[in-house]
């Protein structure tokens, strides 16, 4: 368990090195998703504050020796690093709290695993083969060697979502950072303290030079959003969040061609092949309501074969009737809130959308009598699911699964990527070869395999098709940082 009664955050700002409050004073409460209390107030910044802190960005990239000296980078993020990983039980029950997370997973992918992933990002800075040069080649009669060189891009701005906020915060910072960028951070409203904090420990912590890291709380996130993609001092916007808002960040950056980075929705498919271990795969299945599903790569269609599909749909529904969920602060408790009162309206709207549409409701559908007060939502099962209806379509964000039978392999396959989705999936399979050939033959930019995982910090992450542009961690998502410069140069005599 972790105390979130008496837990405090940072609520200032972070701009050209100052932690200050919102230019016009104002500020907006944090809530906790588990208890509707408001756990503290935080800095609401508005367009003159993403102007200051682009100005700074800006300033620093072009003015300091920050994007050139790759030993003060490593420097600074190592002191972050250490800073970090000694406020762990500081951050923990802040995460728990701000963001309804269950804390079982900070001692992972919410917090710790993060933290520890940083240092790969770090040590990108010698990996990346900075200067490289081509053969001796000629042109017009002139032989040339040609020198390829990877330089920052320039000003970033990370607009980051509220579901694993710190994890993401670390996820775009860092790499940016490290490639030589500087940043302007724009932390969701409803997750304020993911964000500042680093900004706290970044400012009193660090070597880093003022305006290299800026850090902006908002509860209007268009208003200082629209600042950060439209500006021409930004260079690149690195956003992960929902397909809508990716459209407009892409056609507001377009004004100025800027680079985007886009990680976006999900409908994922988990592929039961007719030759699966049922009970091993299935008996799980509930897995899919962690953190009340508010995942982007969570597989909430489950694809079973109609020659096993009584007995699948009855190892689903026994999963999702003994599944544990309610208080994020006890560790029995994976599935904990969802993060504010018009999520959980907008999954029970989706809710009631698939009961209308005509799809079997197995398992749940309501807000749970014993939770009166928090933003839960009951484990929801659906069945006998339409691949056309809406709750098969659309990234509903909250612990829903719904169960579409299929009627052979190629049916399945052409189930699973019929979506205009394509961030994740998975397969099962006895035959492991036959599972990976499958897998191969889906449209999406990651798949488990049998149980397999292919989250890592080493691991390139991103979709294909309305699920985002580009990929985020690996070398891969390192180099989304980067600009690549072509020099020429006279061939060296007797090359």
């Amino acid at each position: 368990m972790v105390d979130t009664e008496n837990v405090t955050g940072e609520g200032r700002l972070l701009v050209d090195g100052e932690l200050r409050p919102a230019a016009s004073g104002r500020t907006y409460p944090n809530v906790n998703p588990a208890r509707e209390q408001v756990i503290g107030e935080v800095a609401d910044a508005g367009p003159e504050d993403a102007e200051a802190a682009v100005a700074a960005a800006r300033r620093a990239f072009d003015e300091t020796d920050w994007a050139a000296d790759r030993d003060l980078r490593r420097h600074c993020l190592t002191q972050l690093w250490e800073a970090l990983d000694a406020e762990r039980e500081t951050l923990r029950p802040q995460i728990v709290a701000e963001a309804g997370a269950p804390v079982s997973l900070t001692y992972a992918i919410q917090q710790d695993g993060c933290i520890d992933d940083m240092r790969w990002d770090v040590e990108c800075l010698d990996r990346v083969a900075w200067e490289e040069d081509l053969p001796v080649h000629e042109f017009f009669g002139i032989r040339s060697l040609r020198r390829v060189r990877r330089e920052p891009l320039g000003v970033v701005a990370a607009i980051t979502p509220w579901n694993f906020p710190f994890m993401l915060n670390l996820s775009k910072i860092v790499p940016a950072l490290a490639a030589g960028n500087t940043v302007v951070l724009k932390a969701a409203p409803d997750t304020p303290w993911s964000a500042t904090h680093i900004g706290r420990l970044a400012a009193e912590r660090t070597d880093l030079p003022p305006g290299v890291l800026n850090v902006l709380t908002s509860a209007d996130p268009a208003a200082v959003g629209e600042v950060l993609t439209g500006d021409p001092r930004v260079d690149m916007v690195s956003f992960t969040g929902s397909t809508a808002v990716g459209k407009r960040i892409m056609a507001r950056a377009a004004d100025t061609l800027k680079k985007v980075f886009l990680e976006l929705g999900g409908k994922s498919a988990n592929i039961v092949l007719d030759d699966a271990d049922l009970p091993a795969v299935l008996g799980t299945g509930a897995m899919v309501c962690v953190h009340g599903g508010q995942g982007c790569a969570i597989t909430t269609r489950c694809l079973l074969p109609r020659s096993r599909y009584d007995e699948g749909v009855d190892l689903l529904r026994r999963a999702f009737e003994t599944w544990s969920y309610g208080d994020p602060t006890d560790p029995a408790n994976l599935q904990g809130p969802l993060i504010n009162a018009r999520q959980r309206e907008r999954v029970l709207g989706y809710i009631e959308t698939g009961v209308r549409e005509g799809a079997k409701l197995l398992v749940g559908g309501g807000v749970p009598a014993h939770l009166p007060v928090g933003y839960y939502v009951e484990p929801t099962l659906f069945v006998d699911v339409d691949p056309a209806a809406t709750i098969a379509r659309e990234e509903i964000f909250g612990p829903v699964l719904v169960v579409i039978p299929y009627d052979d392999e190629e049916d399945a396959i052409r189930i699973a990527n019929d979506s205009r989705y394509g961030l994740s999936g998975a397969v099962h399979s006895a035959d492991l070869e036959r599972a990976y050939r499958v897998a191969t033959r889906l449209r999406t930019g990651t798949v488990a395999v049998n149980g397999g995982q292919w989250f890592g910090p080493d691991a390139p992450f991103g979709g294909y098709k309305e699920s985002g542009i580009g990929r985020e961690h690996g070398i891969e998502g390192f180099m989304e940082y980067l600009q690549t410069k072509t020099i020429g140069l006279p061939a060296p005599v007797g090359s």
